[in-house]
């Protein structure tokens, strides 16, 4: 029997997945990282993008998440996802009205730190929209 790796990915309303994996590939914030068995211990933290979970050679779960954090060692994969939600289950009309929200609030911004929450905003919907698109 291969070697799994424990993965657990919990975001704030829920636990989405606690399971056995073979990888998982991971938005990591300096690029995409993939975690095995006996991965080096480290921290990171996640930029917008989709988590791939891979069980007998193939990708079997994708999850777009919005953010967070993932710890990794030998045996186990934790991501702390701010927001997450299955790939399929994106609505693209949902994501539209995202998109439109964080521009506006971008183009109001009265200050830096209104400004930067803003784009944080339409950089998480704008990757939303691209998940939902493959």
């Amino acid at each position: 029997m291969a070697e799994l790796v424990e993965f657990e990915l919990v975001s704030p309303e829920r636990l989405l997945l606690s399971e056995a994996v073979e990888m998982v590939v991971v938005p990591g914030s300096e690029g995409d990282f993939g975690a095995l068995p006996r991965h080096a211990p480290m921290i990171t933290a996640l930029r917008p993008g989709v988590i791939d979970v891979y069980r007998s050679g193939v990708v079997t779960d994708r999850i777009f998440v919005a953010g967070g954090f993932a710890e990794v060692n030998e045996v186990r994969l934790t991501v702390l996802a701010e927001e997450a939600i299955p790939v399929g289950d994106i609505d693209p009309a949902m994501v539209a009205e995202r998109l439109s929200t964080a521009q506006a609030q971008v183009e109001a911004a009265d200050s830096e730190l209104a400004r930067n929450l803003a784009q944080r905003a339409l950089a998480v919907a704008r990757a939303m929209e691209s998940a939902g698109r493959q």
